[in-house]
C-alpha cells in the first residue's frame, strides 16, 4: 500500500494529493480546486525503438460525463474523439512539459489527464497543467521540474488569480501563464486590446501567483517523490561525428543556408547530408553507424550556423536584420460568390482566408462539461494542407496542431468584433494555407481580419499578428551569455530557434497572445524588448493591410444573407412557432427565408434571406399573425 500524502496551495484552494489511486504509475497525483477534480499519471516506456531519433511526449486530457452527472449524447453511450477543449488542453500541458526533458532523452512518456469531478464553478485546464507537473516530479522519469500554472484575469482593473468560471465573463483578459521558480515556459490567451505595458505587469503578476504552486509540488515531492531514474541518453558515436565534422564543417553548413530561398536551402543540406553518409560508408562501412548518428549531427550543426551570424553580426540567414519583415503582400476580394475572401502574404507564407455569414442558428454549440459559454457564433477553422510545405502527407481530419492554431487565430479576432445585438449573424472564417514558411497562425488572423472586413463585418479595430524568435548562446553555467530577438521567423528560425513567441492585437494594444520555448525558461528581460519589437511589426503590417482595404465594407456582399428584425410580443412566440414547429417551418418552405427566434424570450424575430421578394413575403407573414 502507498502512503497517502496531501499538499494545499494557500490562497489558491488548490490541493494535490497523492498515494491513493494509480500506484504503478510512475507518478499519479489528484489535483481539487473547488468540487473539479482532474486526476493526472506519468509513465515511462523502458526502451527506445531502434534507429528512434525524436521524443515520443504524450499528452492526453479526457472529459468524463459522469464527472458533471451528465450521459454522453448520440447514439453510442461512450465517451468518443476528444472534443476541442479536450485538445486544446492537452496540448496546453504538453508545451510547457516537452523543454524541461534532457537532451537526448527520447525514451516514451505519457501523460494522462482525467476529469474526474466538474463543479461548473473552477475549470480544469490550470488543475491539468499543475496536475502533469506534480505527477512528473514525483516521479522517478528525469524532468528539470517543477512548473506551476495560473489564470490571470483583469477584472475592474484588478488582477485576479484563478478567477472563476463566472468571474471570465467580467474580465478583459484572460492570460494562461506557466513558469518555474525564475523565468517564464509558456504563455496563452486572449486580451480586449490591453496595452503592452498592461500586458507585461500581467506576466509579473502572473509569475508570482504560481510560486506557492511551485512550493507546494516541491513539498509534494519531498514526501512522496522517487529518486530519479537513469536512461541512456541517445546521441551520435564520436567516432560518426568526428568524419561527419571533418567532411562537412560548419562553414560549409553556413554556406549551404546563408543567402538562399527555403527550397534551395533544404536542397543544400540534403546534398551534404548524403556526402557525409557516403563517407561514414567509407571510413566505417555497412552498418557501423545508423541514421541517428547523421541525423542528430546535422540538428546540431544547422542549429549552430543559423543562430552564428545573428549573434555575431545581427543577420540572418536571408540577409535580413534581426528586426526586419519579410516582403508583404495583402489582397482582398480575391474569390467570386463567398460573402467575404482575402489573400495575406508574408515571404514565402501565404494564406487564402474565407468569411460565411449565416443566420444565428449556424452558432455552434458548445459541449463544455465544466461550464462556460453554451455556444458560439463566431468560428475559426485552419487547414494546413501537406502541399503548403511542398510535400505528401496525411490529409483529412485537422489535427491537434491545426486545432490549436485556429483557436489561437479566433481568439485574436473576437475582441474586435460587433456585438451579436448591433450585427446578429453568426461568422465563420475558414484560413486555408496556402505555402508555409513560419508563422501560419499569424498569416491566418491578418487574411482572416481583412476577409472579415471584405464581407462587410463592422469590426471595431483591424488586428495584424507576428511572431518573434531568439537566438541565444549560453554560458559555461548553462546560463544566457548572449541573446538576439528576432522578428518575423521562418520555419527554420523556429526550429533551431529557442522560442516562438506570437502576439496579435490593434494599434490600440494586444487581443491575442502565444509562448513556445525550446530552452527551460525566458528572462522577463527578454520578454518585454519581444513584446515591444512585435508592437512595431504589427503596426507595419496593419498599414499594409489597410492599404488593400481601408475599413469594412459598408454593404455585405449580394450572396450574404440579409437580415430584418422584427419585435412581436412575447407572449406571440408561441403563435409563431405553432403546434410542433409546424407555422414557423410553413413560413421558411413558402418563402425561402430562414426565421430565428432570440433565445431570450423577448420577442426578437430574426428573418434572413438575400432575396428581397422572400424576405418581404415572410415579414409580411410574421405581421400577418
Amino acid at each position: 500500500m502507498q502512503q497517502k500524502h496531501n499538499v494545499t496551495v494557500p490562497g489558491l484552494g488548490i490541493t494535490f494529493s497523492t498515494g491513493t489511486y494509480a500506484g504503478l504509475a510512475n507518478g499519479a497525483v489528484n489535483v481539487c480546486v473547488g468540487e473539479t477534480n482532474v486526476f493526472v499519471t506519468a509513465c515511462i516506456a523502458q526502451s527506445t525503438k531502434p534507429g528512434q531519433d525524436f521524443f515520443p511526449l504524450t499528452v492526453d486530457y479526457r472529459e468524463k460525463y459522469a464527472a458533471a452527472g451528465r450521459f454522453p449524447g448520440g447514439f453510442f453511450k461512450r465517451e468518443g474523439r476528444p472534443s476541442e477543449k479536450e485538445i486544446l488542453t492537452s496540448r496546453l500541458c504538453d508545451r510547457p512539459c516537452r523543454p524541461l526533458f534532457p537532451e537526448g532523452f527520447l525514451n516514451e512518456v505519457q501523460i494522462i489527464g482525467t476529469l474526474l469531478s466538474a463543479d461548473l464553478v473552477n475549470d480544469s485546464d490550470i488543475a491539468m497543467v499543475n496536475g502533469a507537473s506534480a505527477a512528473l516530479a514525483i516521479s522517478d522519469i528525469p524532468w528539470n521540474g517543477p512548473i506551476g500554472c495560473v489564470r490571470v484575469a483583469l477584472i475592474e482593473d484588478k488582477f485576479v488569480a484563478n478567477p472563476t468560471i463566472e468571474q471570465m465573463y467580467s474580465s478583459s483578459l484572460d492570460l494562461i501563464y506557466v513558469g518555474n521558480a525564475k523565468d517564464m515556459l509558456m504563455i496563452e490567451g486572449s486580451a480586449d486590446q490591453i496595452t503592452e505595458e498592461k500586458f507585461i505587469e500581467a506576466l509579473a503578476f502572473g509569475h508570482e501567483s504560481i510560486q506557492p504552486i511551485i512550493a507546494a509540488i516541491k513539498e509534494l515531492t519531498v514526501l512522496a517523490g522517487k529518486p530519479k531514474a537513469t536512461f541512456k541518453l541517445v546521441g551520435a558515436t564520436p567516432e560518426a561525428r568526428a568524419i561527419i565534422e571533418r567532411v562537412v564543417p560548419a562553414e560549409r553548413v553556413s554556406a549551404a543556408i546563408f543567402g538562399f530561398e527555403k527550397n534551395v536551402r533544404s536542397a543544400n543540406v540534403k546534398a551534404l547530408k548524403e556526402e557525409a553518409k557516403a563517407a561514414l560508408l567509407a571510413e566505417l562501412g555497412e552498418g557501423k553507424f545508423t541514421d541517428v548518428d547523421l541525423n542528430v549531427v546535422f540538428e546540431d550543426l544547422q542549429y549552430k550556423a543559423y543562430r552564428a551570424t545573428v549573434l555575431a553580426k545581427g543577420v540572418r540567414s536571408d540577409h535580413r536584420d534581426a528586426k526586419a519583415l519579410r516582403p508583404l503582400e495583402a489582397q482582398v476580394g480575391v474569390l467570386p460568390r463567398v460573402h467575404g475572401s482575402a489573400m495575406f502574404q508574408r515571404g514565402d507564407t501565404q494564406n487564402i482566408a474565407l468569411t460565411t455569414l449565416g443566420p444565428t442558428k449556424e452558432a455552434q454549440e458548445m459541449d463544455g462539461l465544466t461550464g462556460g459559454a453554451k455556444s458560439k457564433s463566431f468560428i475559426l477553422h485552419y487547414n494546413f494542407p501537406p502541399f503548403s510545405v511542398g510535400e505528401t502527407g496525411r490529409f483529412g481530419a485537422p489535427g491537434r496542431r491545426e486545432v490549436g492554431h485556429g483557436a489561437l487565430a479566433e481568439r485574436s479576432l473576437v475582441p474586435v468584433l460587433p456585438p451579436e445585438d448591433a450585427f446578429p449573424y453568426s461568422i465563420r472564417v475558414v484560413s486555408e494555407i496556402m505555402s508555409s514558411n513560419g508563422s501560419t497562425s499569424m498569416a491566418s488572423i491578418c487574411g482572416g481580419c481583412l476577409s472579415l472586413m471584405d464581407a462587410g463585418v463592422p469590426i471595431t479595430a483591424p488586428v495584424a499578428g507576428i511572431s518573434c524568435g531568439l537566438m541565444t548562446q549560453s554560458d559555461a553555467n548553462g546560463g544566457i551569455e548572449k541573446w538576439v530577438t528576432i522578428t518575423d521567423i521562418l520555419g527554420e528560425e523556429d526550429h533551431f530557434g529557442d522560442m516562438d513567441f506570437k502576439l496579435a492585437g490593434t494599434t490600440k494594444g494586444i487581443t491575442g497572445f502565444q509562448l513556445d520555448l525550446k530552452i527551460s525558461g525566458l528572462p522577463f528581460e527578454i520578454a518585454k524588448i519581444a513584446i515591444m519589437q512585435a508592437r512595431d511589426a504589427r503596426i507595419e503590417i496593419l498599414k499594409v493591410m489597410l492599404a488593400s482595404l481601408p475599413a469594412p465594407r459598408a454593404d455585405l456582399s449580394k450572396y450574404a444573407p440579409r437580415i430584418q428584425t422584427i419585435q412581436i410580443d412575447p407572449e406571440k412566440i408561441g403563435l409563431l412557432i405553432g403546434p410542433g414547429g409546424k407555422t414557423i417551418r410553413r413560413i421558411t418552405e413558402t418563402t425561402g427565408a430562414q426565421i430565428d427566434i432570440a433565445e431570450d424570450d423577448s420577442g426578437k424575430v430574426f428573418i434572413y434571406s438575400n432575396n428581397g421578394d422572400a424576405m418581404a413575403r415572410a415579414i409580411a407573414e410574421v405581421d400577418g399573425l
